[in-house]
């Protein structure tokens, strides 16, 4: 079933670019222009959550939506990200104004440069949202490309060597790791055309991932192997995976942390949608075999690598960086798992991840402007200095970790179980160890920042409530996702993983196991609550 209602996409799409265009032209606007640009980000932030809402309710209720004919297509996994993205680029523009206030009073960046900042990063949103809404193989892979140029202005926004540094490292590394990405789109495109035309079919139509689809039967196998090798190295180095991951962490710890929140929480897992894209494509038409395999192989590696770095890493922002390799390797592992479990897993964990990664993201921006440094040398006492952003600081990393009562806990369990189901023993083992490690890296983390003695030069308190509310939004969120998970966010999950599979069995398969696995969590709260307020109880009676 499909719904055409070219409109609300449109407004999808008008609304970040013109609130892009409107924040650069502020510069020219004079007296004002520092309450202006403010203003305008927020209503952009406001515009995009509504009408993000408006199209992912449509697609849900009425079957997926196309626009401009075939050129712009959302179906329920498209849809699923694009909430991700709307969720995570509102909270994060949100946290913006507390960030960029206090950067701004401390002349680390112009009134000028502030509103630069609003315009790329609106226009950034915007570039994200074409590669989530286009079904132009062409223009998915430029949609990747248009990604890197906007977020990179965003990188190095502060003009330092370092950041400098890091933006043209991210520029090169990205620009030449797509560029395989374009191989990989050139050899489906060819291919569906020739079969296309074999068939007495319009050849231009191949050029659309729901026509390419439609007839992947028909495609030459060689070269669709071919192919998704080139997707995979190409379109993962956006995604982050290893072994092109190198830009990640240098972009993601100079870059301004609502910068850094959304590079981790919706543009590794934009990339990670196209790779979806294709690996339906493959799987359609031939097996899933060969794509599960080698992702596989592309996530161990980068959960191995990410893992072992995050240990050697005492710039806070830097290990958090490797702690979102691991993660997309964590995805990546559950697509390689395969079968309804799998799949609805790393789905389940795009998600999970998004929120905990924009969380500590943000509250990293809160130390970052209150000690002035990442270092966790110096960054100590956190809970004597700024007790909320402690506590959230080690909400946020401990549920990174994987430890329960957070949503990552539940979506790495069930990548765990998948990968039992489907025999990968094995794998399974050399996983949980990696994940140890990693969750001890995260820990260490913890322990060193809010224990401690703080530098005598820094004042106690926080940094505003607009650097804290859109922490607070995203603990709250991950909470609920991780103890009651809403029956919509259920069912968005159980139709995107039907997308990937190409079945409509995966509902009825995937979501009992979720709903045990979020009773069997949810009591175990309820007890330990109980038992504490026992303990209270028994406690005052002594007294």
């Amino acid at each position: 079933m499909t719904n055409s209602n070219p409109m609300l996409f449109y407004l999808l799409l008008a609304a970040p670019l013109i609130t892009s265009l409107l924040c650069f032209a502020c510069a020219f606007c004079g007296r004002g222009i520092r309450g202006l640009v403010n203003i305008i980000n927020t209503a952009g932030c406001a515009a995009l959550l509504v009408t993000a809402y408006g199209v992912v309710s449509s697609v849900y209720e009425h079957g997926a939506l196309f626009a401009a004919g075939k050129w712009l297509y959302l179906d329920s996994l498209s849809a699923m990200f694009l909430a991700v993205l709307a969720v995570l680029g509102t909270i994060t523009g949100l946290y913006s104004y507390g960030y960029m206030k206090q950067e701004v009073d401390h002349g680390e960046v112009s009134v000028p440069t502030l509103c630069n900042y609003y315009g790329f990063f609106h226009l950034f949103i915007f570039t994200m949202v074409s590669v989530i809404t286009t079904n132009n193989l062409i223009l998915m892979w430029a949609g990747v490309e248009a990604t890197t140029l906007a977020s990179a202005f965003l990188v190095g926004i502060y003009g330092q060597n370092s950041s400098l540094e890091a933006a043209w490292k991210y520029i090169v590394i990205c620009t030449v790791g797509v560029a395989f990405g374009l191989y990989g789109t050139v050899l489906v495109y060819s291919n569906a055309s020739a079969a296309m035309t074999a068939q007495g079919l319009d050849p231009s139509d191949a050029i659309f991932w729901t026509e390419a689809l439609r007839y992947a039967g028909g495609l030459d196998h060689t070269l669709m192997y071919l192919a998704f090798v080139f997707v995979l190295i190409g379109f993962g180095t956006k995604a982050g995976l290893f072994p092109m991951h190198a830009w990640l962490p240098d972009a993601h710890s100079e870059a301004p942390s609502p910068t850094s929140a959304l590079l981790s929480a919706v543009l590794l897992k934009a990339a990670m949608l196209v790779i979806l894209r294709y690996y339906i494509l493959i799987s359609r038409s031939i097996s899933s075999a060969v794509p599960q395999n080698m992702l596989l192989v592309f996530g161990l590696l980068s959960i191995l690598v990410a893992a072992f770095s995050m240990i050697s890493q005492n710039d806070i922002k830097r290990r958090y960086a490797y702690c979102s390799v691991e993660n997309m390797g964590i995805i990546a592992v559950g697509l390689g798992f395969g079968g309804p479990l799998g799949i609805f897993a790393a789905l389940f964990h795009v998600i999970s991840h998004s929120l905990a990664k924009g969380l500590v993201f943000c509250v990293s921006g809160n130390v970052l402007l209150k000690y002035g440094t990442r270092d966790m040398a110096t960054v100590r006492g956190m809970l004597k200095v700024m007790p909320v952003s402690a506590v959230f600081l080690a909400a946020g990393t401990l549920a990174l970790g994987g430890l329960p009562p957070f949503s990552v806990f539940l979506s790495e369990f069930m990548v765990v179980v998948s990968g039992i189901t489907a025999g990968h023993i094995y794998l399974v083992a050399v996983l949980a160890v990696l994940l140890m490690v990693a969750l001890g890296a995260l820990v260490h983390l913890v322990a060193v920042t809010l224990s401690g003695q703080a530098p005598k030069s820094i004042a106690k308190g926080e940094q505003g409530s607009m650097t804290l509310i859109p922490a607070a939004v995203l603990l709250g969120l991950l909470l609920v996702m991780g103890t009651c998970t809403p029956a919509p966010v259920v069912n968005m999950l159980n139709a995107a993983t039907s997308i990937v599979l190409d079945k409509n069995t995966a509902t009825a398969q995937v979501q009992p196991a979720l709903r045990d696995m979020v009773r069997a969590a949810s009591h175990d709260t309820a007890d330990a609550a109980e038992a504490e307020d026992a303990k209270q109880t028994s406690s005052r009676q002594e007294i």
